[in-house]
């Protein structure tokens, strides 16, 4: 028993590509840091905590946002956000010490839960997306 279970767990890694073996590590290493740095505000299950903090559920912003959602988590949010036709302006602070390798984590979670499905989030788009909101400011 225990032999077919290894060929047929070996048979299942075998048939992911690449790209789906690391977009289930970046998800799981992105649940746990999203419970220690965002889950206290944004909830277990992405819903937001009332009209404090937003939902992430909202699957047609977080596709928008792609492109900012690095800065997002790397500087906070400062600003208004209109989200599900709701108005939250609680500002957001950075997590200034999450290098860009969990941040492609804690994306990659957040992208593909809740109803989302951003796919992988790597590392060197997150690189990317920090240096131009380093050159906003």
């Amino acid at each position: 028993m225990g032999c077919l279970f290894a060929v047929l767990l070996i048979s299942i890694f075998a048939c992911q590509s690449q790209d789906e073996i690391k977009k289930a590590q970046f998800f799981t290493n992105g649940k746990s840091l999203y419970t220690s740095h965002c889950g206290n505000c944004h909830g277990e299950q992405g819903e937001g905590l009332g009209n404090l903090y937003p939902p992430l559920t909202d699957t047609a912003f977080i596709k928008g946002q792609r492109q900012t959602l690095p800065c997002i988590v790397k500087y906070g949010i400062h600003e208004k956000l209109t989200i599900n036709q709701r108005v939250f302006d609680t500002a957001m602070p950075g997590s200034n010490a999450l290098s860009p390798q969990e941040i492609a984590y804690i994306l990659t979670y957040v992208g593909n839960s809740f109803g989302n499905e951003l796919g992988l989030v790597d590392t060197d788009e997150i690189t990317k997306g920090l240096k131009t909101c380093n050159e906003a400011k």
